[in-house]
């Protein structure tokens, strides 16, 4: 799947703009990160809270290069260990593992394209141990990267640098383009 990104920003089409760096969407999405972990959860059961932000963060960069909107208005951070969201982080602190339930959100809070989006990124990556996800959000030319380096962060420096929706939109894009 192709996507004009820097185009329908450059044209200032409804449907994307670009605000302090951040391609923010026309519509605000009225899902929450909380809410997509919960249908995470409800829908493949039991893992780790690492396995579950790696999830958020695969849907949401999918869906952001699918739909040209955000999955949920939380921002990923770059921490040492990944791109986490502070807020889903909260919820789940001095946690390993989560249930069903564990985390508070409304799973009849997402639409029906949101639920496609985060459904195909389940099928497609849930099989995937933990350290294989986190490999691949890893990568030297993906988001979390470019916002380890736009901070000045060496390995396992703590940072809370931002990943720019429009980075995460392209490398989720070419990663769609790569998979056919």
């Amino acid at each position: 799947m192709s996507t004009d990104f820097d185009g329908a920003i450059d044209r200032g089409e409804p449907n994307l703009r670009q605000v302090s760096g951040i391609a923010e969407p026309g519509r605000r999405t009225t899902a929450t990160v909380h809410d997509v972990a919960a249908y995470i959860l409800a829908e493949h059961g039991p893992m780790s809270v690492l396995k579950l932000q790696r999830l958020c963060y695969f849907a949401y960069g999918y869906h952001l290069a699918w739909e040209h909107q955000r999955l949920f208005e939380e921002p990923f951070e770059a921490w040492a260990n990944g791109p986490v969201v502070r807020e889903l982080y909260r919820q789940h602190r001095g946690r390993f593992q989560l249930n069903i339930g564990d985390i508070e959100g409304s799973v009849a809070a997402l639409d029906n394209g949101e639920r496609d989006s985060v459904d195909i990124v389940l099928e497609t990556f849930a099989p995937y141990p933990t350290h294989e996800l986190s490999a691949m959000s890893h990568q030297t030319t993906g988001p979390w990267q470019h916002a380890r380096d736009r901070a000045g962060a060496a390995d396992l420096e703590r940072s809370d640098e931002v990943l720019l929706d429009e980075e995460i939109a392209h490398y989720f894009d070419a990663l769609s383009d790569r998979a056919g």
